[in-house]
């Protein structure tokens, strides 16, 4: 019964979306979820699981400079949880990943420019180690869909105060001339005491697109101007990614100090690559997506696959 009306709920949502798809709208809010059992591979391990909050909206576009298209502004919210092999290890020798959690709040602001180019802004403050209630929600999780209890938390990484700076840009490279195909480029960089490195991908899409400033796939269908919305999005990408590893304390714990019992090396380089879905009308946009990495960790751990949900309403 309480799937049923679940079911019915979602059902309408979607419809309401699908007739309210006549104008834009400024505000956006949303989530991702992020774990490695949606691939049903039966797996609980290395990142397992990560969800994040977000609200976006976009500033007055009647005072945006010539050539600019639109600013966005982005709040949210995360907390990642990564596992060794399995949640249940209780014995620090069989652990090739470190238990670790990171919890953070963060801003960002996007700027679109007219010939399909982005520059994303962004700054994250937080915590990992006990603070970042990792364990918590491992716990919480396992207990509700009926799952073991994790053992092996007692060896995770130690508290550490996160500060994390990004930066992201992306252009148009080519479209093809009906419009159902095109190739862009990304390119980003982190720096602080949790993350830090840079990386290049090259994004594919095909089906019914939108321009960059105005799709999905960058989170801008918000707009602060009264106009017809964009169109409907379905479409199928692909991301290839090269990824360069300066530092993770998730693997690597604190810079600053070597309290952390289980820790190791990071692979310098490590090679990603991203197929998704995704379904955008006015109010809403549905997304699934599956990433798969090369080796991250200078231990026996593998490498690791994991799939992505994410569902954004959009408002006035």
């Amino acid at each position: 019964m309480a799937k049923s009306k679940f079911l019915a709920f979602t059902i309408g949502i979607f419809l309401f979306g699908v007739q309210a798809s006549a104008q834009q709208y400024k505000h956006e809010v949303g989530f991702q979820s992020d774990n490695d059992s949606y691939l049903a591979q039966g797996s609980d391990r290395y990142y397992t699981n990560g969800l994040f909050l977000h609200y976006r909206f976009a500033t007055d576009q009647k005072k945006v400079k010539p050539g600019m298209e639109k600013k966005v502004v982005e709040l949210s919210a995360g907390q990642m949880i990564f596992n060794p092999r399995s949640g249940y290890r209780p014995d620090p020798v069989t652990q090739d990943r470190p238990f670790a959690g990171y919890l953070y709040l963060g801003g960002a602001i996007s700027w679109f420019k007219s010939n399909e180019r982005m520059l994303k802004a962004g700054l994250q403050l937080g915590t990992t180690g006990p603070d970042a209630l990792a364990q918590d929600g491992q716990e919480f999780l396992h207990r509700t869909i009926g799952f073991y209890e994790p053992e092996g938390w007692a060896y995770q990484i130690r508290n550490e105060a996160a500060v994390n700076a990004s930066v992201q840009y992306a252009r148009l490279l080519h479209r093809s001339e009906n419009s159902k195909t095109d190739f862009s480029f990304e390119g980003y960089a982190n720096a602080g005491t949790t993350f830090s490195g840079a990386g290049a991908a090259v994004l594919f899409r095909a089906g019914n697109i939108e321009q960059l400033f105005s799709s999905a796939s960058y989170n801008a269908r918000v707009s602060s101007l009264q106009a017809e919305a964009p169109k409907h999005e379905l479409f199928f990408y692909a991301k290839p990614q090269l990824n360069f590893v300066a530092y993770d304390v998730t693997v690597q714990g604190s810079m600053f100090s070597k309290e952390s019992p289980v820790t190791y090396g990071v692979k310098p380089v490590v090679f990603a690559q991203q197929l998704g879905v995704n379904y955008s009308t006015g109010r809403l946009s549905l997304d699934f997506n599956v990433i798969f990495k090369t080796k991250e960790i200078k231990s026996t751990a593998a490498a690791h696959q994991f799939g992505s949900i994410s569902a954004h309403y959009r408002f006035n």
